[in-house]
């Protein structure tokens, strides 16, 4: 027999390790430890930037030939919030009536797990010459700024010639139940701040003032909409929500000399960071007047076309699960945007309800049957590769 890995216990030592970014928390050391003893070369890495503080990242491989299918994911968690609101200890990683209870728990602990005990029962059953390479690439960064983390790792692995030819994120995917939903692209996001410039003034004598305020509210009228299209083949339609409207005026009887709003976006391959800011413009040009206009954009929309690497997914879930998962581009952005500039990339993970509250947890039977679905996907992703 060889080096067996038990994706239940290794759940429960990775939620007890206490990763709230950055913290690297045991969490990378412990992974670490137990892909060194399955034969994987790893290299821990640690990154910096100005103003953000350091963090440790995790790059292991077995295996030199190609093709190198990666699974990537984080063992950063997010706080705990109130840990007496909590019907476990948020890093007890306690099991009651078969669930797993702690932070990082779907978020994606045991997602890490599932995969790491799937590639030992894969090198038990194919032995080490299985026609290709597995590496993993987790960061400690993916729930904070993300800027030391996955996107310094792909840098480095360019610099070392190390190539990888497809990737499965394994964040939480599923929103009821396992076998649900696989993510083949992610929406972009996009973040507009706005603020509009008037003529400070007596509320009694609105005509000798310019109220910004009456201009802002036409300038994102078209907003409350909320969509900017109808969807296309793999997106649904693009959505708009205005998350704030700023004025910080405390008196009644003064017309303020400015105020502001901050909107975000979620939006598919309709657009562009730079087609929207346009769109933008020119709507709130049309109401004329002073202002100012800057944006963020964290992500552009991408889409995976369907074919060998979620072909080999699909097929895995449907053979422990029996269910056969959606293709779905929806929710929030990963790190896949990232790592889709190098290879094809899917997400498959665990169910996603809690992740983020107060007793997040996942059940000990979807740990199983997830170890079981990447480990088929494993096996038929080379299985394809030598056809």
């Amino acid at each position: 027999m060889g080096n067996q890995i038990d994706p239940v216990r290794l759940t429960q030592d990775l939620v007890r390790c206490e990763s709230v970014t950055p913290v690297e928390g045991g969490a990378l050391a412990l992974l670490e430890k137990e892909l060194t003893a399955l034969g994987f070369a790893c290299r821990r890495l640690t990154f910096s930037d100005e103003g953000t503080p350091d963090v440790e990242n995790l790059y292991a491989r077995i295996g030199t030939a190609a093709p190198n299918i990666c699974f990537a994911g984080h063992t950063d968690v997010v706080p705990p919030g109130n840990a007496d609101d909590w019907i476990a200890p948020p890093f007890s990683g306690e099991i009651r009536d078969g669930r797993l209870y702690g932070r990082g728990s779907s978020d994606m602990k045991s997602g890490v797990a599932c995969f790491a005990a799937a590639a030992a029962r894969f090198l038990e059953a194919r032995g080490t010459d299985f026609g290709g390479s597995i590496s993993f690439l987790i960061t400690g960064d993916e729930e904070g700024p993300a800027i030391n983390g996955t996107v310094k790792v792909l840098d480095w692995m360019a610099d070392e010639g190390e190539t990888i030819d497809a990737c499965i994120v394994g964040e939480p995917t599923n929103p009821e139940f396992l076998g649900q939903m696989m993510k083949i692209g992610r929406r972009g996001s996009f973040t507009g701040y706005l603020t509009v410039h008037g003529t400070q003034g007596h509320s009694a004598y609105p005509h000798l003032a310019d109220n910004p305020i009456h201009r802002l509210v036409r300038m994102l009228e078209p907003l409350t909409a909320g969509v900017l299209d109808d969807g296309t083949e793999h997106f649904q339609p693009s959505t708009v929500a205005i998350v704030t409207v700023d004025t910080g005026n405390p008196a009644t009887n003064v017309i303020p000399a400015k105020t502001s709003a901050t909107f975000n976006a979620r939006f598919n391959d309709l657009h562009t960071a730079e087609s929207l800011e346009a769109k933008f413009r020119e709507m709130f040009d049309a109401v004329g007047g002073r202002y100012d206009f800057r944006v963020e954009c964290t992500s552009n929309a991408f889409v995976t076309e369907p074919g060998p690497l979620s072909d080999a997914v699909a097929a895995a879930v449907k053979e422990v699960t029996g269910k056969e998962p959606e293709l779905s581009t929806s929710g929030g952005t990963s790190d896949a945007r990232f790592i889709r500039k190098f290879c094809p990339v899917v997400e498959f993970g665990i169910v996603g309800q809690t992740m983020h509250k107060t007793d997040e947890h996942v059940t000990v039977s979807d740990i199983e049957a997830l170890t079981g679905i990447y480990e088929a996907a494993l096996g038929k992703f080379f299985d394809a590769a030598k056809a």
